[in-house]
């Protein structure tokens, strides 16, 4: 571990560990950040582009993976793609020109939500979150143009500046399909006014991150009685089969204002549905078309250029058969042992948990009794899955096809094999994300929580790293994800995953007071020339707050406990160095507070943290134990 200033953490934690490498690190010019996060991933990325380039060559005994490899292999052949043109995409956007009412739409509805385009409607399959152990139905509103609600607000300069990259963006890519300029323009005004529909009755991210909200079941009729325009039920069942006796609405106030939007709107409503098209498949067309698409998202990010093509094909089959490929990165890179002790681990962490709850100064016995029991049920996942779900033995490749038919067929198999789920048990044990992917989570409807491989190393774990460092790391992150059980969102679930309130009124009252003091603390603290949002990350705060207490409780049981070794290797997984654009859109967008800001208002919630680098009141990095916020 390299030497830090001890004096310089007094005063800034996270630049005192971090602040040689800020300075020397380059973001990639195809990224809109480097860092612990995301120089794993690129590792990853290299690793297993080498492995398929390889593939190509020497085909992989699992056909699974042949077939992946068929794909990449497509998505890598950008001189096909430019010969082949735009007449991919034109075959698909006849479909939508030649419509002239809702009734000619319905009649390709449910196959073009299969396809993936644009919808009205936002159909899924999860589980019912009052009755856990059955997929349910979930209906809710399409995406806007802007990242979300609050960039259309008339006091929000980057709202104009948006739509202004975003329509010439779109402009370039409609011409180059054979719209004409005027066409193009009458294109972009519809869509413009059709999404403009939308806002008002949508959701804003700090509203859609209260989860209990979300919960909002309508019977069958209730639910298609919504609008005249189109018919719901019919769409439904061609996606489901049945008539389910419920529809759990996401955004009910989208749905009561659905047919308003919709009537005597088809001319804005079609044009919609082909930008979105347009939109959505010109990455798959030649490599201009595929740069063209990217503006708007680099514009939002900050990213300079387009990622490679080689990059490209690789993050388009990585995605379509995500588990597949996340399986042979842990099977390959991890393995049964580092599995088996990391599985420990995170057992360790919920013995830890445990021992913490039933020591819990206030809350009272029936809900200490009840956080037991679902800690006792949670689902623990590690590595890469026992098994890859039966979708991945359907997805087939026809190199005769172009890349866009290919990927539309592809996505067809996996919805119909997402709507095939309604009505049945859930599965707790599939995944909802790759073993490749550097993250974890928490499912609060499932009560589990997942670990893939990929961030099973250092900064976050190694054999290599000390028992401290690898609990200021790792550990961290494994309570962080078991602490989601118990945050703002994951408290109103039970150890079956339903939406269930089994906290006593007392406790609850005195839980949401220690949730508005997580609030407060974060909400208005300044960064990137913006300010945090303390209600749209709480339950990210909680979960760092508990996740770190909690690691560090665990890490003092070993006998080569070091504090600082401790705090420096929780501050070292942060590390992040950003655009000012990405870091202002994740304010706008993300769960989660800024890195630093992660790093350094959570130590000073320990009291620890105070000790082990002799902070005291006048230090930078000083906070009055009244103001230190701990809630697990």
């Amino acid at each position: 571990m390299t030497e830090i200033d001890q004096t310089a953490i007094k005063e800034d934690l996270y630049e005192a560990v971090n602040g040689e490498w800020l300075k020397t690190a380059k973001i990639p010019d195809d990224k809109p950040a480097t860092g612990g996060f995301n120089d794993l991933v690129d590792d990853i990325d290299k690793k297993l582009m080498a492995d398929l380039d390889k593939l190509v060559e020497t085909p992989s005994d699992d056909p699974r993976m042949q077939e992946a490899t068929k794909l990449y292999q497509l998505a890598k052949d950008f001189k096909r793609r430019d010969q082949e043109g735009t007449q991919p995409l034109q075959d698909r956007l006849a479909k939508l020109t030649v419509l002239n009412s809702y009734a000619d739409y319905q009649k390709i509805w449910g196959q073009l939500i299969l396809e993936g385009s644009a919808s009205p409607v936002s159909f899924d399959i999860d589980a019912d979150m009052k009755n856990a152990t059955v997929y349910a139905l979930f209906a809710a509103a399409p995406g806007l143009i802007l990242p979300e609600k609050s960039y259309y607000a008339k006091d929000n300069p980057q709202g104009p500046q948006l739509l202004k990259m975003w329509s010439e963006m779109t402009k370039k890519l409609l011409q180059k399909v054979g719209y004409s300029e005027e066409e193009a323009d009458d294109l972009i005004d519809d869509t413009i006014q059709f999404d403009s529909l939308l806002v008002p009755h949508v959701k804003s991210a700090e509203e859609s991150a209260d989860y209990s909200k979300m919960y909002n079941p309508q019977s069958f009729a209730e639910f298609t009685a919504h609008t005249a325009q189109l018919d719901l039920g019919a769409v439904i069942q061609e996606l489901v089969g049945a008539k389910p006796t419920k529809v759990i609405v996401t955004e009910p106030k989208y749905f009561a204002a659905l047919n308003s939007i919709l009537q005597d709107h088809f001319a804005i409503f079609k044009s919609w549905l082909i930008v979105n098209e347009v939109l959505g498949q010109a990455g798959l067309l030649t490599d201009e078309l595929r740069t063209i698409s990217g503006e708007y998202g680099r514009a939002l990010s900050g990213s300079k250029k387009p990622v490679n093509q080689r990059k490209f094909a690789f993050y388009l089959t990585r995605g379509i058969f995500s588990q597949v490929i996340g399986d042979y990165y842990g099977k390959k890179y991890f393995g049964p042992e580092a599995k088996a002790d990391v599985t420990h681990m995170v057992k360790q962490m919920v013995d830890v948990y445990k021992q913490r709850l039933a020591n819990n100064d206030w809350l009272g016995n029936a809900t200490k009794e009840k956080a037991i029991t679902k800690l006792n049920h949670l689902g623990i996942q590690v590595g890469y899955p026992d098994q890859i779900p039966d979708l991945y033995n359907h997805l087939k490749v026809d190199p005769t096809k172009s890349l866009l038919e290919n990927v539309n067929d592809l996505g067809v198999v996996a919805n119909r094999e997402l709507f095939s789920r309604w009505n049945q048990p859930v599965d707790r044990l599939r995944w909802e994300m790759s073993a490749a992917t550097v993250n974890a989570y928490y499912h609060p409807f499932k009560n589990i929580i997942v670990f893939p491989a990929a961030i099973l190393q250092a900064p976050f774990y190694s054999l290599q790293q000390s028992s401290s460092e690898n609990y200021g790391g790792i550990g961290a992150v494994i309570a962080h994800e078991i602490s989601h059980a118990f945050d703002n969102n994951g408290a109103l679930f039970d150890e079956y995953g339903n939406l269930h309130n089994w906290w006593t009124k007392e406790d609850t009252a005195h839980f949401q007071k220690l949730a508005q003091k997580m609030i407060d603390e974060f909400n208005g603290l300044p960064f990137a020339g913006q300010k945090v949002n303390g209600k749209l990350t709480v339950s990210e705060n909680i979960a760092d707050g508990g996740g770190l207490s909690c690691a560090l409780a665990a890490a003092k049981e070993e006998d080569n406990y070091s504090a600082q070794a401790f705090f420096i290797n929780w501050a070292r997984i942060w590390r992040m160095k950003a655009t000012t654009q990405y870091m202002q859109l994740l304010l706008s967008i993300d769960v989660h507070a800024p890195n630093k800001l992660r790093a350094n208002v959570q130590a000073q919630n320990q009291d620890d943290f105070f000790t082990a680098f002799d902070i005291h009141k006048g230090d930078g990095m000083w906070k009055a134990p009244a103001d230190r916020v701990n809630i697990w």
